[in-house]
């Protein structure tokens, strides 16, 4: 594997499934989607039956609080060693440049490795990749006992690049015809279809990291985000980054144990996604504060903002959205107005807002808070007496990579990116040990 950028990628050696595996019940969707909902996942295994599938590599988060989980995890290994003993995996030395099609349109990524070395997921990370959202530490130690002594990885993290003229998928996109075919298929219950083309040809990913490179390079990187160079983000967690935190912790344990630098648990396999895409869309989650009707003027006085009335939600949408001002939506039962902030805490205005609430909610211990997705369910929670909605605007990708440069991760429940049963299935594979 000769070929990686200067900073933190390379091409992976990817393991697929060779042609005697049906790849329709191979492919499984993400482990954490679904996790109150035993059905979705009872038909699943209804599908798959005893055919080779990625549903016994893996184990569904509704699972990790069972009282079998150990023997759960033991199952997965097993059949990982399983597998690979019966040759049921091919390795490829390529890039694999993935069609997704959903509800959302065609998603198209770039599946590759990361260096686990430039992953930070603390708040104050200076590193090239970075966590988009708080990282829950305590998620971690049961995801580590799936990964741990493991021998392969099975990846549906999402990482995001922000490339606004699309010169990372170009070269791709424009040798597309002549890519071999990984895998094609439907994907089960609903989820669209997805196609897999290996990018093998050297030149060609030389050409793919060149771009990923240039990204961040100093006079781009400084243009773009008005920031040094010093210490540039090129990547941001997308889907997935727990599973990523996971990686990270058991390479650390292996760092520790005395491994070599070029033990493959210090790499990672990805998706690589732009920003860009038009199929990717970032909805905002808004905030409902119950028994806590103050909260609007009490935040009107703690930043100094001004509050306009308005005669409907919608003005005030429209409100909130136009402009360079940071603003928010406020509804309840004596009607909606307009907040402005004249000197923002944040980049983004649910920074702004989050950081007043944490602090309110914790002085304040009768009102309880509810992060609500949709405009209209997140207002008529507001009106009902004693009762305050919050409608935050959507996040604007042109202000997405440098709000976390700045600011650090994301508040929780900032932002959902598409709906479960479009979120990636697990179909390619790497040796981890």
């Amino acid at each position: 594997m000769s070929v990686q950028t200067a900073a933190c990628v390379r091409v992976p050696r990817v393991l697929l499934p060779t042609a005697s595996v049906d790849v329709h019940r191979w492919a499984v969707i993400a482990c954490d989607q679904y996790t109150s909902q035993p059905e979705y996942w009872a038909q699943v295994e209804e599908l798959v039956g005893d055919a080779p599938s990625t549903l016994r590599l893996v184990l569904p988060e509704l699972h990790l609080g069972a009282p079998d989980v150990a023997q759960r995890v033991h199952a997965c290994k097993a059949a990982m060693h399983d597998y690979l003993g019966r040759g049921l995996l091919e390795p490829y030395e390529a890039i694999v440049y993935v069609e997704r099609t959903h509800s959302g349109g065609v998603q198209r990524g770039l599946v590759v490795e990361v260096d686990l070395e430039a992953y930070d997921y603390s708040s104050t990370a200076v590193s090239p990749i970075r966590s988009t959202e708080g990282t829950v530490l305590d998620r971690l130690p049961p995801r580590m006992a799936v990964r741990r002594d493991a021998p392969l990885e099975l990846p549906h993290i999402m990482v995001l690049y922000d490339d606004p003229e699309g010169a990372v998928l170009a070269p791709v996109l424009a040798a597309r015809e002549s890519l071999a075919t990984a895998y094609d298929t439907d994907l089960m219950l609903g989820s669209g279809h997805v196609t897999g083309r290996l990018v093998a040809d050297p030149g060609l990913q030389a050409s793919v990291f060149a771009a990923l490179d240039g990204l961040v390079a100093t006079e781009a990187y400084q243009a773009r985000y008005g920031l040094s160079s010093d210490h540039p983000m090129q990547f941001a967690m997308g889907d997935g980054n727990h599973s990523l935190a996971t990686a990270k912790a058991i390479w650390n344990e292996h760092k520790a144990a005395g491994a070599a630098s070029d033990h493959p648990a210090r790499w990672a396999l990805v998706e690589l996604v732009n920003l860009h895409d038009d199929s990717l869309s970032f909805e905002p989650i808004h905030r409902v504060v119950f028994d806590g009707a103050d909260a609007a003027d009490d935040l009107v006085a703690a930043l100094g903002a001004s509050e306009r009335p308005v005669g409907s939600l919608q003005e005030a949408l429209d409100a909130v959205t136009a402009g360079h001002a940071q603003r928010f939506a406020v509804a309840r039962a004596s009607g909606v107005s307009v907040v402005e902030v004249p000197s923002p805490t944040h980049q983004l205005a649910v920074g702004t807002l989050q950081s007043f609430l944490d602090t309110w909610l914790a002085e304040h211990a009768e009102a309880e808070i509810d992060y609500v997705h949709g405009e209209d369910v997140a207002a008529g929670l507001g009106s009902r007496p004693g009762n305050v909605a919050f409608l935050l605007p959507g996040i604007g990708k042109d202000a997405f990579f440098r709000s976390i440069a700045v600011d650090g991760p994301l508040p929780r429940k900032t932002f959902s990116m598409g709906h479960a049963q479009d979120k990636r299935f697990y179909l390619e594979a790497r040796a981890i040990r």
